[in-house]
């Protein structure tokens, strides 16, 4: 109904238009039209219809529910798709390794060197390991008149296990080590074939050590070791070594925490001291800790903390107790990525020195030592790092180092008619001093990889040292350079060669005056010993995945040099031998 009313009204306004317009039309007539100005169109402003459509259709919010169903139907094809060939990729056989090995070598001098290395699991997680060490030779240095034979024989046994979260081992250590007093300065006293024959250099030194380790990986206590070690000679002497050293790791606030903490005990006695018959007894005790905070940002890398250390020592029952406070601090920072970081620090600590550690170093050092802990204020240092290209590193360093109540090995002295008249007091031995040394320091080192098959490093160290109280820094040389190169010549024969160059070093020793003015009188004479390189080579064959032989030369330059005062070393040294794996 609405629709026919709205049609009606239409058509009535379309007729009453059209009558009009007819009627308009009929008296039309001329008129003159004068235009004043140009005639200049214009739009009028739009006005949009602001409305919203109302949708009064509410079943088109519904959704349809479709249902697809697929009818699936064999089709029938004669095409045959060509067989794929994956394309051939060069895998390189993994090498076999094998839980056990033993070496066997035999040289000039006549040398022996032999090494057994075996290792066992039990279950999934525990293993237990042996190694065998044993390096000697008879000795027949030219010109010597006293024997400069020795032995060094080891046997380390551990027991372990690996878990996820926990790892741990106990270590059981027994060494053997004899050596000569074969230092005789004739060429400064002169000594009768009588005092020859009747001197006896043997020295015989035996340690046994147990200790282990603890390692955790999920907790702020983050590993422990403690090693307990008695040291004894042959001449008496004996020595007690103890530490144990806990470390925390932990975060507060985002920062990484870490502390450190040792105990530290060395206690022993010599039956006599070097012109006497008194005895020497010792005893320290060291506790410290080094808390330091972690700061990481971006390419920024800091440390900051401090070292305090606790002492109380003993020395022919005179006391001494003393705190220390020492810097903690290393900062680096990625210049460059890898390509180029710098970094430096200060560091120090208390360092514990001990009669096992003299012999390590110099196995020539007489019976009759003063031993006390080492004070390194500081050592401050600064360096670059980084790659000179994808397979080649470096690294240079310049620091300078403070340590008071450094150890410096040093000649004893020739005295005639000394109470002590055991085979070390005839010039033919060493003895340990301590002296405030600064030490300024510079090191420079070079790493290639040019290949899998080739390896070669450099280094060198250049010490200025200044003392307090000793006259040189002795024994110390100024100079050290060191190069490697290894290299596998193909996949059956392997090469490489070691050389190094110490400098020049001072050291003291006694002279016999003028025999026909001044009978049995000795002086103290400061000397030179040169400086000398080490030619070292080697080459091997690995005739199967088991097997493999080799040759090893040393000081192959033939220099007969002295690496302590009266202490010739050996010349050119072979050893051919051959190294077997195996698993049981």
């Amino acid at each position: 109904m609405r629709k026919i009313k709205n049609i009606v009204f239409l058509i009535t306004v379309l007729s009453i238009q059209f009558t009009f317009s007819q009627v308009k039309d009929e008296n039309i007539g001329s008129e003159v039209v004068n235009i004043v100005k140009p005639y200049t169109p214009t739009i009028s402003d739009a006005f949009k219809v602001k409305e919203t459509p109302v949708m009064e259709d509410d079943d088109n919010t519904q959704k349809e529910i479709i249902k697809y169903n697929i009818f699936s139907f064999p089709v029938a094809s004669t095409f045959t798709p060509a067989k794929g060939k994956a394309a051939g990729v060069d895998k390189t056989e993994r090498e076999k390794l094998y839980r056990n090995y033993a070496t066997l070598g035999f040289g000039n001098y006549p040398t022996v060197n032999a090494e057994l290395f075996i290792t066992e699991n039990f279950g999934r997680n525990s293993y237990v390991g042996g190694m065998l060490r044993h390096l000697s030779s008879q000795g027949g240095i030219k010109d010597l008149v006293l024997d400069d034979k020795y032995y060094n024989t080891s046997l380390d046994v551990t027991y372990g296990s690996r878990e996820r979260d926990l790892s741990w081992n106990v270590d059981l250590g027994v060494k053997n080590q004899i050596y000569n007093w074969y230092g005789l300065p004739t060429t400064n006293i002169f000594f009768d074939e009588a005092t020859i024959k009747a001197i006896d250099p043997k020295q015989s030194y035996n340690t046994i050590g147990l200790g282990g380790k603890l390692n955790l990986e999920k907790s702020f206590f983050k590993e422990a070791s403690l090693m307990f070690k008695r040291f004894s000679d042959g001449f008496g002497s004996g020595e007690n070594r103890f530490y144990l050293k806990p470390n925390f790791n932990f975060d507060v606030m985002d920062q990484k925490v870490k502390a450190n903490f040792i105990i530290d005990y060395v206690g022993g006695k010599f039956e006599r001291n070097y012109t006497a018959l008194e005895e020497i007894k010792y005893s320290h005790v060291i506790f410290g800790t080094k808390p330091s905070i972690l700061y990481q940002q971006d390419d920024l890398s800091v440390q900051l903390g401090a070292g305090i250390f606790y002492s109380t020592g003993k020395i022919n029952g005179i006391s001494d107790s003393k705190l220390f406070v020492y810097p903690n601090i290393k900062a680096s920072y990625r210049i460059v990525g890898d390509i180029l970081v710098g970094y430096a620090g200060a560091e120090g600590g208390l360092n514990q020195n001990s009669y096992a550690e003299f012999v390590d170093q110099n196995p020539f050092v007489s019976p009759t030592l003063i031993v006390a802990p080492t004070d390194n204020k500081y050592d401050i240092y600064v360096g670059l790092k980084g790659k000179l290209a994808n397979a080649v590193a470096f690294n240079v360093r310049g620091s300078f180092n403070n340590d008071d109540n450094k150890a410096l090995f040093v000649s004893n002295q020739y005295v005639l008619g000394n109470v002590n008249t055991e085979g070390y007091t005839n010039g033919n031995s060493l003895n340990v001093v301590y002296d405030n040394v600064k030490t300024a320091s510079f090191f420079g080192e070079i790493k290639a990889d040019f290949s899998k098959r080739v390896a070669l490093g450099i280094n060198a160290t250049y010490n200025n040292y200044t003392t307090e109280t000793q006259a040189e820094a002795w024994n110390l040389p100024q100079l050290n350079v060191g190069t490697t190169l290894d290299f596998d010549i193909n996949d059956k024969w392997y090469a490489g060669t070691n050389v190094f160059f110490v400098g020049e070093r001072k050291d003291i020793v006694t002279v016999q005056d003028n025999l026909a003015t001044n009978p049995g009188t000795f002086s103290q004479k400061e000397v030179s010993l040169d400086s000398y390189f080490d030619l070292n080579a080697h080459v091997g064959y690995k005739y199967n995945d088991r097997l493999t032989a080799f040759l090893r030369g040393n000081n192959l330059a033939n220099q007969q040099y002295n690496r302590w005062s009266n202490f010739p070393v050996q010349g050119i040294q072979v050893l051919l031998g051959a190294n077997y794996k195996f698993d049981f």
